[in-house]
């Protein structure tokens, strides 16, 4: 990890530049907040997304994570021009132990993540969006990854899209520079829900609803394994989950679970 415990323990004493920090009722949302340039990711927002991340890991009161981004675009990918200059390169957290790549980070984070979308995804936005657990976007929104247009290639998102579609479907992407329509990435499995703009706070809501009615450990138990099989060999992979299930049930959200339904009634979850 870029960051331990430790160092996230003081979270909301931190005043970050480019990113909004919002902890309610479980549910920690993250907001880009550089509209201005259109929400391009440069190393002080980058660095304060990991932190945040990190937090969110750690954090047994955070069930869910959003994704959201303030104006009319989601994500223009990395600032090129932060690339080449010295600007803003004043930190407002701790400086991470490493090289900062999202895909990692939210393949990490085990825990719902829900990425909202207003509006256009560009480059290395799709890091967000493809790491992202359910993608709830607005039916203007667009996707493209415009790299080969300067001459580069998006690395870091083929890797992700490849864990969400067919291959030549993600090399397609990456290779003709296309746009896509919010239907269309709906279609090979970018997006997950479309809703009208006007719409888009309240599907989000809905869906953070429906997920806060069970269990927030057995959902971290379940996304950690589905992370985890990527790393098994076939012959393992049944072992390794019959231990899940054995040590999901030691937990004190499995026994309530099983008390509420021997009860009848609505268990009480409390993330352990």
């Amino acid at each position: 990890m870029l960051y331990t415990p430790q160092q996230t323990a003081g979270f909301s004493t931190y005043r970050f530049r480019h990113l909004l920090a919002d902890q309610n009722d479980h549910v920690l949302t993250l907001t880009l907040n550089r509209p201005e340039k259109k929400n391009a990711l440069n190393p002080v927002l980058l660095n304060e997304l990991a932190f945040a991340l990190a937090y969110a890991q750690y954090e047994n009161d955070v069930w869910l994570v959003i994704l959201a981004a303030s104006g009319d675009v989601f994500c223009a990918g990395m600032d090129l021009k932060s690339l080449s200059s010295e600007e803003e390169t004043g930190q407002t957290v701790p400086p991470p132990s490493g090289p900062v790549r999202l895909g990692e980070l939210l393949a990490g984070l085990h825990k719902p993540c829900i990425a909202k979308v207003p509006g256009p995804v560009y480059a290395g936005g799709f890091l967000l969006v493809g790491g992202s657990t359910y993608v709830v976007a607005a039916d203007t929104a667009t996707f493209s990854l415009p790299e080969v247009k300067r001459g580069l290639f998006p690395f870091q998102v083929l890797a992700v899209l490849l864990d969400i579609m067919p291959a030549r479907t993600a090399l397609d992407l990456c290779l003709r520079a296309r746009t896509l329509s919010a239907t269309e990435a709906q279609k090979i499995g970018l997006v997950t829900e479309i809703v009208s703009i006007n719409e888009l706070d309240n599907a989000v809501q809905q869906l953070v609803n429906e997920l806060k009615q069970y269990s927030p450990t057995a959902m971290q138990f379940g996304l950690r394994a589905y992370q985890q099989l990527k790393n098994l060999p076939p012959d393992q992979q049944q072992a390794f989950l019959y231990e899940q299930f054995q040590q999901i049930q030691q937990t004190a959200d499995a026994k309530e679970g099983l008390a509420a339904f021997l009860e009848k009634r609505v268990p009480r979850w409390g993330g352990k």
